[in-house]
């Protein structure tokens, strides 16, 4: 292989090397992201169902549960 095939090589495994770093990155970023507004969410939908949905002494769960109509 001649010297510039090499140089050109190396080039671009460090290339492919930079660019799975930033994708790596954004991925996770986004994956917090994520969980984040999903946790959010959950919190958010818990309150509203105990305060508007919930009967006298029950869980929020409880309240889950007999909405969805499962038994």
């Amino acid at each position: 292989m001649s010297k510039f095939a090499e140089t050109n090589e190396k080039i671009a495994e460090k290339v492919v090397e930079a660019y799975k770093k930033i994708e790596d990155g954004v991925v996770e970023g986004y994956k917090k992201m994520e969980t984040g507004v999903v946790e959010g969410f959950n919190k958010v939908n818990d309150k509203i169902i105990e305060n508007v949905f919930s009967k006298d002494g029950e869980t929020v769960e409880e309240s889950k549960k007999r909405l969805s109509g499962d038994k």
